[in-house]
């Protein structure tokens, strides 16, 4: 929310000496978050006035229209001569008043203005524009054009406002009070302990049977509901300076007098209002939900569906106006411009609308506005009167027109909100000592009325005497323009804040000895370590996907990572999922890095995934005034869905660069399955790898990884190179390649903390053998095999070399190759030792996989 100081001095009276600066400094300590303070014309420089346009000489033989034009700007350039300037705008004509720049100015950007030949002619000065003037958009993109009756000579810095500060205050949620200037007015007010002149304490007349007819039929969804009516506004009426400049510094575009008038009054007291053509109004205005596959063209031209849930205004024809969203075309005000559309009679609606409803209706559309960012945080029931009461006044001053006598005003039967909060609570919350009538007295600044229940006791008992025993309560009834306090501790953080969270103390906790990071903690940075140690750089996504990109990632209908968690209220629509695979989010990731330019990538994340269970719990709402119990948690922790951690790689491009020391190579399937076994070697387990496929994996360069869990073997991840499809369908680079692993699974069969390996002082004994087996034998069951018959005098194994030759091996068979190093921890092995070793595991492997010594 943008808030002028010049528009926030009308209702508090701030010290002349006090600037931005000040003000911001003020509010952030009360609790608001001002980011900035923009100085609208701090390097602005006159001489600015206004001119009128005498004559205007066409210049031709250029690529673009150029105008000389002859200004009188009186005696602002000290001779009263008329001043010579070309422009190539051509909204303006002779007559018409505007803005001058003469030599010697500055403009906005620290842009100076000096007599300069152009297009064959001296221009003395420039006629302006808004944009060059720094004043935002006024809806012409062209030259300004002031009202005839503006005075020729006048300092134009002066009349149009040009300096300023605008504080940007970023409003939260719960404070939609402050999306108007009286609410930040109020604000102010109280940080400086000055009085507010609230501009919604108006003479607001009583509702009678003359007003425009009105129907509420859903009175949930719209508790109040105030229309008036002005007649005879004058079509050639416009917004003076003074309206359409404010609205300029908070953000608005001025449109139409009727409408700035609207805005306007909607900025200054935070109600939103519409008005309606009223010679296109037919019938009784209506306020109902919509009828499922109704239509409405909305202002900003779309045709929209609506769904059963919108709240619709409406008349005798059908819907009119999406409730505190955005108003319909068909009873739109005309642009002044066109006269002959133009009407001089409108119906003003102010009305209070169900906060989740139109929140729902915006969100369901697509179509935020700031009628319904008020609504959805939370608007002043009880200003609409006022708030129709002042435009209504602006209308009959600006325009000329007639207020109506008729008064219609629905108000649904409810009461004021109250709460029951001990006096010393704020105390209690903060840990400091306020005292009684401090708390009262910031609660009565908000606008609360404060009751104290002992002292109606004692006024009751004739003031003989004190309830004993008893706690000091006192009974706040809340103010209508805050709902967001709701109980005690909202009163708490009210009383905390005005009295400045700086002045809390501050206590460093005392953490008990002997704890650390747990487990799951430890292997998770270890994982992290290694990783990052291999090359690859951690990309962190946020947990919500589409299913549509299960599609994406080809998996089959009944895959359980179909099966997702929905939000009810998600930050997109178009991703209201949370994820069950890391795969989406660092998929993204990929393709947008390479689309960026980075095309040698080696991505991971390690985080939650959310696989619900096959009976949906509901989690009961904890009390927030004690810890809860064992049970509570655990029943809390019951409805929640499982959330493993899982950690995901993905590669493109080169895994190592070419350079003089050589060519490079480009990263493959087994770079990604390497990946896999790092994250187990961290975990302390033993990984199963062997030829698998699914989802979003090539078939044929595809890892299934596995590990055994209470005797059985579980699958745990994939490895390998994506699918083609997959790649094409994502958009990402050509032989992309990934991995996935549950990696909670991994530390529960884990050994927990690696240990160093021992190192043996004695020498290693190397022994290579070349293995003939069938074309369909995995590796890993061949080095499976060796390692169990070569004993514990096997270091390491590792395969060097894949060869296929149907001459030399037979068809359908391949030759492995493998180095197998040998070592005792106690002596040196002798060449008989490392044979027997070796003999053994080939006969092991010739016994499991059938396996040959070549040659």
């Amino acid at each position: 929310m943008r808030i002028p100081l010049s528009w926030l001095r009308e209702y508090v009276d701030l010290p002349a000496t006090e600037t931005g600066r000040d003000v911001q400094a003020k509010l952030i300590s009360a609790g608001l978050e001002v980011e900035t303070v923009e100085h609208l014309g701090a390097d602005l420089k006159g001489p600015l006035v206004v001119g009128q346009v005498l004559t205007i000489e066409e210049l031709e033989g250029f690529k673009k229209p150029i105008r000389f034009c002859t200004v009188d700007v009186g005696q602002a350039n000290g001779t009263g001569e008329p001043q010579e300037i070309v422009c190539g705008a051509r909204n303006f004509a002779v007559g018409d008043k505007v803005v001058v720049v003469l030599p010697g100015a500055t403009l906005p950007g620290g842009f100076s203005i000096s007599a300069r030949k152009t297009y064959g002619k001296t221009s003395h000065g420039m006629i302006c524009s808004s944009d060059e003037l720094g004043m935002g958009d006024d809806g012409t993109h062209g030259i300004i054009v002031l009202p005839p009756e503006t005075e020729v000579g006048k300092d134009a810095i002066e009349l149009l406002e040009l300096v300023d500060e605008v504080l940007d205050i970023a409003v939260t949620a719960n404070r939609g009070d402050c999306l108007s200037i009286r609410g930040v007015a109020r604000e102010t007010a109280i940080a400086y302990g000055l009085p507010l002149r609230d501009p919604a304490l108006l003479d607001v007349p009583g509702p009678n049977a003359f007003g425009y007819p009105v129907k509420v039929s859903d009175p949930a969804g719209c508790d109040r509901f105030t229309a008036r009516t002005v007649t005879g506004l004058s079509p050639e009426a416009r917004s003076p300076i003074w309206l359409k400049r404010r609205l300029q510094k908070v953000g608005m575009r001025p449109i139409s007098l009727a409408v700035d008038v609207t805005n306007y009054v909607m900025m200054e007291l935070g109600q939103p209002l519409h008005a309606y053509d009223r010679n296109l109004v037919r019938g009784t205005i209506g306020v109902r939900r919509a009828e499922e596959g109704e239509k409405i063209v909305t202002l900003d031209g779309v045709e929209r569906k609506l769904h059963a849930e919108d709240l619709v205004i409406t008349d005798d024809r059908g819907p009119i106006g999406l409730a505190g969203v955005m108003g319909g075309a068909d009873t739109e005000i005309a642009d002044h411009d066109d006269l002959e559309k133009s009407t001089g009679d409108v119906v003003i609606e102010a009305a209070h609308f169900d906060q989740v409803s139109v929140a729902r209706t915006a969100r369901r559309h697509k179509l935020s506005s700031e009628a319904s960012r008020r609504f959805e945080r939370g608007v002043d029931p009880q200003a609409a009167a006022a708030a129709a009461q002042r435009t209504v006044d602006l209308l009959v001053l600006l325009a000329g027109g007639t207020a109506e006598a008729g008064v219609t005003e629905f108000v649904a039967p409810g009461a004021p909100h109250t709460i029951t909060i001990a006096a010393d609570h704020p105390d209690r919350v903060a840990g400091v000592t306020y005292g009684r009538e401090t708390v009262v007295r910031r609660l009565q600044e908000v606008g609360c009325d404060v009751y104290g229940s002992s002292a109606a006791w004692n006024a009751s008992m004739g003031g003989g005497g004190r309830a004993t025993g008893g706690q000091d309560e006192l009974i706040v009834t809340v103010p209508s323009w805050r709902p967001d306090l709701t109980d005690p501790n909202d009163l708490a953080e009210e009383v905390i804040r005005l009295e400045g969270y700086e002045n809390l103390p501050s206590t460093l906790p005392r953490p008990p000895a002997g704890r650390g990071l747990t487990d799951r903690q430890r292997l998770h940075r270890r994982v992290g370590r290694a990783l990052a140690g291999a090359g690859y750089v951690e990309a962190p996504n946020y947990p919500f996907v589409s299913e549509q990109v299960f599609d994406q990632l080809s998996l089959e209908a009944d895959d359980p990572a179909r099966r997702v968690v929905k939000l009810v209220n998600p930050l997109s629509d178009e991703e209201p999922a949370l994820r069950t695979t890391l795969l989406p989010g660092l998929l993204g990731a990929l393709r947008r890095n390479d689309g960026r330019g980075s095309h040698d990538l080696a991505l991971f994340e390690t985080g939650l995934v959310f696989q619900p269970g096959d009976e949906r719990k509901t989690a009961a709402n904890l009390s927030v005034d004690r810890r809860p119990s064992e049970d509570d948690i655990a029943a809390l922790n019951a409805a929640l869905p499982d959330q493993p951690r899982h950690v995901a790689v993905v590669l493109a491009g080169a895994r190592e660069q070419a350079g003089w020391w050589g060519k490079g190579r480009p990263a493959d399937w087994a770079d990604a399955v390497e990946a896999a076994r790092t994250v187990a070697r961290e975990a302390g387990a033993e990984l199963g790898i062997r030829k698998g496929q699914y989802g979003p994996w090539h078939p044929g360069r595809c890892a299934e990884l596995t590990v055994t869990v209470d005797g059985a073997e579980r699958v745990v991840g994939h490895a390998g190179e994506l699918h083609p499809r997959v790649v094409k369908t994502l958009g990402l680079p050509a032989r992309s390649c990934a991995m996935e692993l549950d990696l909670d699974t991994l530390e529960r069969v884990g050994a927990g903390t690696p240990q160093a390996p021992g190192i043996s002082t004695f020498p290693v004994a190397t022994q290579d053998v070349a293995l003939v087996v069938d074309a369909f034998v995995p590796a890993a069951d061949v080095e499976a095999a060796l390692r169990e018959g070569a004993g514990p005098l096997l270091e390491s194994l590792r395969l060097f070399d894949v060869y296929e030759n149907a001459e030399q091996l037979g068809e359908g068979r391949k030759s492995l190759a493998y180095a197998l190093r040998f070592r005792a921890t106690d002596r040196t092995l002798t060449v008989d030792e490392a044979s027997a070793a070796r003999e053994a595991a080939v006969a092991v492997a010739a016994d499991r996989t059938g396996a040959a010594l070549r040659g």
